[in-house]
C-alpha cells in the first residue's frame, strides 16, 4: 500500500508541477530564429504518403487554389515554403504515372488540409492515406518534457520497487520499513534527475546561441553578397589542428551535424595528372539539380566537369586514381562511424573553372548550394552525407569556397583538400544549413578540383545512379 501511495503521489507531483514547468522551459529555449516579420513562418512539407502530391495555398478571400509545389512532391521528398500564420494549404494526391488513378475510395484522389500556426520550426508530415501530422516547436517541447520526466520517473520507480517487499510473505524484506526519510530521498533524487536534464538542455541551447552569435559577428566583414566580397581575404583560422596519416588537419567547424576540415598535402601531382588525363575527353558543361528529380544547365553554376570511374581491380597494382579514392574513404571513415565502402558510390568528379579577367560579367563560379539535404530533417538512405574537395590547380585570383552560414572562408591551396559532412551520426538528422557553400568566381587563372560526394546506404545493388536528384529511387518515383 505504501508503495502505491508513494507512486501515486509521484505521478501527481509530475503532472501538476514538474510537467508544466518543464514545458515552459523547453518552449522558452527554442533554436534561435533569424529576423523576420511577426507573422512570417517558414514551413517544410515532407511527403511520406507513398504517392505524389501537390500543395496549393488557399486564398482566404476568394478560395482560389494557388499552386506552391513545382509542380509535385514525390514520395520521400520535401519542400520548404515561406508562409504566414493563418495561411491554409490543400494537400492533393496525384494519380500514379503508370495507372493514371489515385489510391482513394473509388480511385478518387484524396485531399487534406493544414494551417500554419504561430509556433516555430513547423514541419508537416503527409503520411499514408494522406493523413497530415503537424509538428512544431510546441509539439517538440511537449515531447521533450514528457520524455525527460518519464526517464526520471522510471528511475524513481525502480528505487521504490527495489525498496519494497516482493510479496505479502516477504514482510521482512528491505522495503517493509520504507519510511519518510527513504521517500524523501527518492523524491530528492527525482528532482536532481530533472535538474540535470534541464542543465543539459540549457547547455545545448546556450551553445547554439553562442555559435550563431559568433557566425553573425564574423559575417558582417566577411561577405557582402552571396559569395566573395574580398578576394584577398585569408582562410578562416582553424580552431584546432590534428595529424592524420602524416597530414596536418585543420578543424574549422566541429558540430554534430556539420563538420568542416582542411587537410594539407592530401593528393599528389601524379594523382592530379592521372585524373586530368582521364577527364580530358569527357569534360562537359556542369549541371545542377532542377528541383523535380533531374538536372539542367544553370547560370548559378558555370564550370566544366567529367565523371571518372575508379578501376578498383587495379588498386593492388598501384593505380593512382584508385589510391586517391581509397584515401578519400579512409578519411571519411576516420571522421564518421559508418564504415563506408566504395561499392555503389558516385564517380570521382573532375571539375574545372577558368578565369577570363575582372571584366567578365559571367565568370565561372558556383552559387550557394548544399551537396545533400540541409533541412535538419531525417537522413534518407542512399543520399549524400559528406564531401571532399581536392585542389590540383588554384587560380591566381578568386576561387575560394564560402560557407556563409558558418562564417567560413577557405582559399584553395594546391594539393590540399576540404572535407565537410552534413549528418549527425547519432540522431541521423541532416545539417540545418551550416554546410551550405558557394564557389567564388574565378577571375584569373584556372581552378581544377577533384570532388567526391560520399553516400550512405548505397551498394552494388543500390548504386548512386539509382537515385534521382531529390534522393528518391527512380524505381519508386516511377510507381508514384
Amino acid at each position: 500500500k505504501l508503495e502505491k501511495i508513494i507512486i501515486t503521489n509521484l505521478d501527481t507531483m509530475i503532472k501538476q508541477f514538474l510537467l508544466p514547468t518543464l514545458l515552459l522551459f523547453f518552449l522558452h529555449h527554442p533554436t534561435p530564429v533569424q529576423s523576420r516579420l511577426p507573422t512570417e513562418r517558414p514551413i517544410t512539407i515532407l511527403n511520406e504518403s507513398s504517392r505524389r502530391i501537390s500543395i496549393h495555398w488557399i486564398h482566404p478571400e476568394t478560395n482560389e487554389l494557388v499552386l506552391q509545389s513545382t509542380p509535385d512532391i514525390l514520395n520521400a521528398a520535401s519542400q520548404t515554403l515561406n508562409s504566414y500564420v493563418g495561411h491554409t494549404f490543400q494537400v492533393t494526391e496525384l494519380p500514379a504515372k503508370k495507372t493514371g488513378v489515385c489510391a482513394g475510395e473509388n480511385e478518387e484522389c484524396r485531399v487534406n488540409y493544414f494551417t500554419v500556426n504561430e509556433n516555430d520550426d513547423q514541419i508537416v508530415f503527409v503520411k499514408q492515406g494522406l493523413e497530415v501530422e503537424h509538428s512544431d516547436s510546441k509539439a517538440v517541447a511537449d515531447k521533450s518534457a514528457v520524455q525527460l520526466l518519464e526517464e526520471c520517473k522510471s528511475e524513481a520507480n525502480k528505487k521504490i520497487l527495489a525498496a519494497s517487499p516482493t510479496s505479502v510473505d516477504d514482510a521482512s524484506g528491505s522495503g517493509a520499513n520504507l519510511g519518510p526519510e527513504e521517500s524523501e530521498q527518492i523524491l530528492e533524487e527525482l528532482t536532481t534527475c530533472v535538474q540535470k536534464g534541464i542543465a543539459k538542455e540549457i547547455e545545448k541551447a546556450n551553445e547554439e546561441i553562442t555559435f550563431q552569435s559568433e557566425v553573425r559577428k564574423g559575417m558582417a566583414g566577411l561577405l557582402e553578397n552571396y559569395t566573395c566580397a574580398d578576394e584577398t581575404l585569408n582562410s578562416t583560422e582553424a580552431k584546432s589542428t590534428v595529424i592524420w596519416d602524416g597530414r596536418k588537419v585543420g578543424i574549422i567547424v566541429d558540430r554534430p551535424a556539420s563538420k568542416i576540415h582542411t587537410i594539407e598535402n592530401f593528393l599528389t601531382e601524379a594523382e592530379c595528372q592521372a585524373v586530368e588525363e582521364r577527364a580530358k575527353p569527357l569534360l562537359h558543361d556542369a549541371t545542377v539539380a532542377d528541383g523535380s528529380g533531374g538536372s539542367h544547365l544553370s547560370e548559378s553554376r558555370k564550370a566544366k566537369q567529367a565523371g571518372i570511374k575508379v578501376d578498383w581491380d587495379k588498386e593492388q597494382e598501384g593505380d593512382l586514381i584508385a589510391r586517391l579514392s581509397r584515401r578519400v574513404y579512409d578519411y571519411v571513415n576516420h571522421v564518421l562511424p559508418f564504415e563506408i565502402k566504395e561499392n555503389g558510390q558516385e564517380d570521382l568528379m573532375s571539375i574545372q573553372y577558368f578565369g577570363r579577367g575582372p571584366d567578365d560579367d559571367k565568370p565561372d563560379r558556383y552559387m550557394p548550394h548544399c551537396d545533400g539535404d540541409c533541412n535538419g530533417l531525417d537522413f534518407k538512405p542512399g543520399n549524400r552525407m559528406a564531401t571532399i574537395v581536392m585542389y590540383c590547380e588554384v587560380p591566381k585570383v578568386g576561387g575560394a569556397t564560402n560557407f556563409r552560414n558558418s562564417g567560413v572562408h577557405i582559399k584553395p591551396k594546391k594539393y590540399a583538400a576540404t572535407f565537410f559532412s552534413y549528418i549527425d551520426p547519432v540522431s541521423m538528422k541532416m545539417d540545418d544549413g551550416f554546410t551550405e557553400h558557394s564557389g567564388c568566381p574565378v577571375i584569373e587563372g584556372e581552378k581544377k578540383i577533384v570532388t567526391q560526394w560520399v553516400r550512405l546506404g548505397v551498394d552494388d545493388e543500390n548504386p548512386w545512379d539509382s537515385f534521382n536528384t531529390l534522393g528518391v529511387k527512380y524505381s519508386d518515383a516511377d510507381e508514384q
